[in-house]
């Protein structure tokens, strides 16, 4: 669709614009990136890189999405749920702000010590569940079936709004893990992103489509001062709203499992820290060198490009395996 294809264009064009403006701005407020102590030695040379570069990505998605929307009204385009655009991107600037009190406290203590993990939890739960409430009560018949391969749906009934609210909470923190090198997620969110609109657009959702690609968008423009050496981090402010805005979209969309099978290195990036804390808890032993596991491959000897470059490479395989099984 074209409309999408602009939106991408006009978000990365928008976010290579303001890239330095913002960047200064948020140096000059010296709200900068502070190291945490058991990171690998390598990255101590990032201290003192500006954060909350995620407003770069959301300033941008949101001039794509507009730009997107308006050309596909102009054209007379059919099935633009604009509720389900509004709620997405209600539930995307309510994470930001989440993640932006997180690295605000970080920036402004000195320390690596943001929000409590159980109140980041508690924000982030509050923000899916009003989202969920949200879109029953003004889509009253929405569906809680979930599609699978070979067009089939399964219903989970009531069970669905609790998996969907653990979908937006799990994911955003999923790629909040994923957020240690420099271009990972960036580039990984381009990759998910794009399926996901490829996806949601398949069902004739092209609002969804258009958002989903505006958000690939100001992330790939990000990804212009976000490559290695990194000028600007996207902070949690950048990563709790992308991955809240793609669990949202795939909800809207029906593209929840696709979704998580398009995000797979965030997904594995969270099964990582989930099974460490695990082993170690019970066994008193440790199955990755550090966790999250790109850590593990730092501590490897592996190059941060090569990592980086690599888990980029896997979802990409991943992304084009699923979207040649949707085709077909």
């Amino acid at each position: 669709m074209i409309e999408a294809s602009i939106a991408l264009l006009a978000a990365a064009a928008t976010a290579i614009a303001v890239g330095p403006k913002l960047i200064s701005i948020l140096a000059s407020l010296k709200l900068r990136q502070t190291i945490n102590d058991d990171a690998p030695s390598r990255h101590k040379g990032k201290q003192g890189t500006p954060m909350m570069g995620g407003l770069i990505i959301l300033l941008g998605a949101a001039v794509g999405t507009a730009v997107g929307l308006g050309l596909l009204f102009y054209t007379g385009g059919s099935r633009v749920l604009l509720f389900e655009v509004a709620a997405v991107g209600l539930l995307t600037l309510a994470s930001a702000a989440i993640g932006f009190a997180d690295d605000y406290l970080i920036a402004t203590r000195g320390k690596s010590l943001g929000l409590k993990a159980r109140e980041k939890l508690v924000l982030q739960f509050a923000v899916a569940i009003l989202f969920m409430i949200w879109v029953h009560a003004v889509r009253a018949d929405f569906p809680t079936s979930v599609a699978i391969f070979g067009g089939k749906w399964i219903n989970l009934g009531w069970f669905y709004y609790p998996l969907a609210v653990l979908m937006i909470v799990g994911m955003s923190n999923a790629v909040n893990l994923t957020d240690g090198l420099d271009g990972l997620v960036s580039g990984l969110t381009v990759i998910c992103a794009v399926t996901l609109g490829v996806t949601v657009g398949m069902t004739m959702q092209h609002g969804l489509g258009i958002l989903s690609y505006a958000i690939a968008g100001g992330c790939l423009g990000f990804l212009w001062y976000n490559s290695n050496p990194a000028k600007v981090f996207m902070g949690d402010t950048g990563s709790l709203a992308l991955g809240a805005a793609m669990s949202g979209i795939a909800i809207a969309g029906r593209a929840e499992v696709f979704f998580l099978i398009a995000g797979i290195v965030f997904v594995l990036e969270a099964f990582s820290v989930i099974i460490q804390v695990i082993s170690f808890k019970t066994l008193g032993k440790r199955v990755f060198k550090m966790t999250p596991i790109h850590h593990h491959f730092e501590l490897l000897g592996w190059a941060e490009q090569k990592i980086v470059v690599r888990f980029w490479i896997v979802q990409l395989a991943v992304c084009i395996a699923l979207l040649a099984m949707l085709i077909r």
